[in-house]
């Protein structure tokens, strides 16, 4: 059970009261930027004090994560971050390998000027935490980069597959990555915006195949590094802003 930090805010009485809603979106936020470790228990009475609300919300925002595959619900243990199992973190990343190369064919038949700008501006702030030594905050920035690829094809049931998918890689990321520099590499990405300024699908689908591939040789699925979080501080912690 991890320890409430005594040097985290109180709620406060006069802010609106939280919502499921709101709540699973700070967790997520937590779970996703590696705040939080996969393991870590999510104890209900903590999450409601820190929130100043009900257990039952609190119950309400857990089973929605659950059900994104982030956090497990076990009877008589209760939530835990989820904690993806090796056979698990290639089965992630074997599905992105199914279902990105596809979204990426069909951006580069949508794909406008202004797409091609805002996929540059993410790789400007991408290098720029790796450069600033934020890796967490790179790892989260790589996988927007893939979210906003997802955005401009234009499918959205396939979006929100890929939404999933990259949540629970970034547990994934967390718990076997041993090249956590290489998530960044800057030729991968730059040359997936090249081809889908070209508008070149073939080649783009190609790129973003061999991409996964190299994802997935980076992982090293018998290391699980022992870290320590304390909840209250990952749900008080905000995302950096961009500069």
């Amino acid at each position: 059970m991890l320890p409430v930090d005594p040097q985290a805010p109180p709620p406060d009485p006069s802010s609106p009261r939280a919502t499921w809603e709101t709540i699973h979106a700070r967790l997520h936020e937590a779970i996703v930027r590696h705040r939080l470790d996969p393991g870590a228990k999510l104890v209900e009475d903590e999450i409601a004090a820190h929130f100043g609300v009900s257990r039952t919300i609190v119950r309400a925002a857990l089973q929605a994560l659950a059900r994104e595959g982030v956090v497990e619900i076990r009877r008589h243990r209760g939530a835990s971050v989820a904690r993806p199992s090796p056979e698990e973190a290639r089965g992630i990343f074997e599905a992105r390998g199914l279902v990105e190369p596809h979204l990426v064919r069909m951006a580069a038949a949508r794909i406008k000027p202004d797409d091609v700008s805002g996929l540059r501006a993410c790789l400007e702030r991408e290098h720029a935490a790796v450069e600033a030594d934020r890796p967490q905050e790179a790892v989260h920035l790589s996988a927007e980069f893939h979210r906003v690829i997802a955005g401009i094809a234009g499918h959205g049931v396939l979006e929100r597959i890929l939404a999933d998918l990259l949540s629970r890689s970034s547990l994934v990321v967390a718990l076997y990555w041993r090249r956590p520099e290489t998530l960044c590499e800057s030729h991968a990405h730059h040359a997936l915006v090249d081809a889908l300024e070209r508008r070149d699908g073939g080649r783009a689908a190609a790129l973003m195949e061999r991409h996964l591939v190299e994802l997935l040789a980076g992982l090293d699925l018998g290391a699980e590094p022992a870290r320590r979080t304390s909840l209250a501080n990952a749900l008080s912690m905000r995302a950096p802003t961009a500069s």
